[in-house]
């Protein structure tokens, strides 16, 4: 690598953010792939999950926004929508000092919350192709100036249906754009998708490092069905982990399973599509966060979680689907770290595990599980389950170090604008323009971010200043 994130040129803004974020080197996928989109190429990729790809779009879309339009430049399609709101908060985080607005939309969301925020400037949106296409029917998604299209894990948009979709979207964007496509796999259906809406693009294939014997070891163990509960915790005394997640094949085994951990003073939560979204929200949150040590999954958590201190990866059910494997084990060895993926299965399930061995070509080394452990190993367990892991910094966290979000009792009913907030801001001694992060203007409200440590400063100057003339009420935004 070459002078790290220098090599690329980038603007002071988008430096200045992944200095705070610690993106030093790039991954060989963002080195293959920022050049490219920097220079308005379209891109096809396959890299798998954890190489760095979210970035690698991410980086160079936040360096060719136009901050000054107000319409949506940017489009990205996701097949989930844990996925969605991570896509949209690395958007909000690399592109926070260029105060770039990033929205996200999908369903199990008041659609009219995602209409509102829609009418304000917004210059990226992220979301499901289904809530997508519904705004398109609405007419409250604008599409005249998208100029950058990203298909972010084609290969489940396809298992989950949502191809049609897809194409109907990507047929209704303006011609001239910039179109990029990632996917862990490439099915017959992707690479048609591929095809068809991408203009000579550049392809770009990085080698699977999760599944190296430097950053993973796979191993599967033969366990009973009626032992599973039991066998786990042999296992997990064993192992240890300072952070782990235990990926079951339905709603309700995960349920039963976080129950029987639960009861066992394990540190855990619990993560499926039968919760509400903000709950799904939260608990990655704090799982991110270090707020619990063990979380209990289904597929929901195998795509779009990036957490580089996950440990040890359980399969409690083998995946049925092939690529869920890729997906579920892509949770640990991440950034360069080391990780452990184990898989249960019982006597009827080796036909399963034989097609994952074909599908990721190699063969995943057979471990006894563990009969007993010793005192050691106990008492080492049963400390770390009296202490929480580590706290985490979310990268949002990082790079909001120094701002603060103000709140304004006026908005648009009282025709308030961006440029009557940023010529009144500008005239508080000691603020200029790169003190103003993102204004959000709502009906009776406004909030904005105020940067570089000098929030209180615009606070006690705005407690006796007007903005067009009018007295606002302020103070630190709850939000």
């Amino acid at each position: 690598m070459r002078n790290g994130m220098k090599q690329f040129e980038l603007s002071a803004p988008i430096m200045r953010a992944l200095h705070d974020l610690q993106y030093s080197e790039p991954t060989p996928v963002q080195q293959e792939v920022i050049p490219h989109v920097l220079d308005g190429r379209d891109v096809r990729a396959r890299a798998q999950t954890g190489s760095g790809k979210t970035a690698a779009y991410v980086i160079p879309l936040c360096e060719r926004i136009v901050w000054e339009e107000n319409k949506p430049q940017v489009l990205v399609l996701t097949p989930t929508r844990e996925l969605a709101v991570q896509v949209q908060e690395d958007f909000t985080a690399i592109g926070r000092f260029k105060r770039i607005k990033a929205a996200a939309v999908y369903g199990k969301q008041p659609i009219r919350y995602q209409i509102g925020e829609l009418r304000q400037k917004t210059h990226v949106v992220v979301g499901t192709p289904g809530r997508v296409q519904d705004h398109i029917d609405r007419g409250t998604l604008k599409l005249d100036e998208i100029r950058y299209v990203v298909l972010d894990e084609a290969d489940e948009m396809l298992n989950m249906g949502f191809i049609d979709q897809v194409q109907g979207i990507l047929a209704n964007l303006p011609k001239e754009r910039v179109t990029m496509l990632f996917s862990a796999t490439f099915p017959d259906a992707v690479t048609r998708l591929a095809n068809k809406f991408l203009n000579a693009p550049v392809q770009i294939e990085i080698e699977s490092q999760g599944f190296t014997a430097q950053n993973i070891e796979h191993m599967w163990m033969n366990v009973v069905e009626d032992e599973k509960n039991r066998t786990l915790h042999r296992v997990l005394v064993k192992q240890n982990p300072d952070s782990c997640i235990l990926f079951c094949r339905t709603k309700d085994r995960v349920d039963a399973l976080y129950d029987y951990l639960d009861e066992y003073g394990y540190s855990c939560d619990l993560l499926h599509g039968g919760m509400n979204q903000q709950d799904r929200l939260d608990v990655i949150r704090d799982f991110k966060r270090g707020e619990f040590r063990y979380l209990v999954a289904t597929d929901v958590a195998a795509r779009g979680l990036d957490i580089e201190e996950v440990s040890l990866i359980v399969n409690f059910d083998i995946p049925l689907e092939l690529e869920a494997y890729v997906h579920r084990t892509g949770r640990t060895g991440r950034a360069g770290n080391k990780g452990t993926a184990i898989t249960f299965v019982t006597p009827h399930e080796n036909r399963f595990l034989a097609q994952i061995e074909e599908f990721i070509g190699f063969t995943i080394s057979q471990h006894d599980a563990p009969a007993s452990y010793t005192n050691e190993e106990e008492d080492a367990f049963e400390e770390k389950k009296r202490t929480l892991p580590p706290r985490r910094k979310l990268k949002t966290e990082a790079v909001n170090e120094g701002i603060l979000k103000l709140y304004f009792n006026g908005g648009k009913k009282k025709k308030l604008r961006a440029i009557d907030f940023v010529g009144t801001l500008c005239r508080i001694d000691g603020i200029d323009a790169s003190d103003i992060g993102i204004i959000s203007i709502q009906e009776t409200c406004t909030y904005i971010d105020i940067l570089n440590g000098k929030g209180d400063r615009v606070m006690k100057a705005m407690k006796n200043t007007t903005v067009k003339g009018k007295t606002l009420k302020v103070h630190k935004a709850k939000k």
